[in-house]
């Protein structure tokens, strides 16, 4: 019998899961055989109960919540929905970014010509927000803090490109991104309420750039 695929288990308990994503790994599974190994299938041979709750791209590390069971999933999903978890990112941006804080408020909408790509679209765009702080910068490079305040596909990716600084080796966005050995953007933090003790649960990772 072949080892179980690695996952990088932050916490488990009755209502769920928190993992680890390495960069490259689907969140979920996707087309052909390639698309069989992928984050969801590998905790759910740890945890048969675990359902998905949140996605991040396959190329984004960082932290994931699985709910155990359909119930909790519902719940989990609900607290995202209503805005009531907290996420935050780090990433690594082309350019030296002027300000030390700020916020991007650009109404986004698939590319349809050019899927999976998302565009600034303020006529048909959902409303989007994401709120940034600088953490350091230097060499023509800014690492960024970042806060989604919606949850729109490629938002961080496509806002920062936006801005005028596309985060480094980003495929769909940034020029020359072989100069990044991968999309140099990482889930950092997790805060929410948990849905059965009602204590306020933080869970924090450290990028590996």
């Amino acid at each position: 019998m072949p080892p179980a695929p690695h996952v990088d288990l932050l916490h488990a308990d009755a209502s769920l899961i928190v993992v680890d994503k390495p960069p490259g790994l689907l969140a979920v599974q996707g087309r052909g055989e390639a698309g069989r190994d992928n984050l969801a299938a590998r905790v759910q041979a740890l945890f048969a109960d675990a359902l998905v709750v949140h996605r991040i791209d396959m190329a984004t590390s960082g932290l994931m919540l699985f709910a155990r069971g359909a119930a909790m999933q519902r719940q989990l999903s609900m607290a995202f929905a209503r805005g009531e978890v907290a996420k935050q990112y780090v990433a690594v941006v082309y350019g030296e970014v002027q300000g030390e804080a700020g916020t991007i408020a650009a109404a986004l909408a698939a590319d349809w010509p050019n899927r999976p790509r998302q565009v600034v679209d303020p006529v048909h765009g959902k409303p989007s927000l994401t709120r940034w702080r600088v953490l350091s910068r230097g060499d023509g490079q800014t690492r960024l803090g970042l806060e989604p305040l919606t949850g729109r596909t490629h938002q961080l990716r496509v806002h920062l490109q936006w801005l005028g600084h596309p985060i480094r080796g980003d495929a769909l966005y940034a020029p020359a991104p072989l100069r990044a050995e991968r999309l140099l953007l990482h889930a950092s933090r997790l805060v929410f309420v948990h849905p059965l003790t009602g204590q306020t649960c933080t869970f924090a990772s450290s990028p590996d750039f």
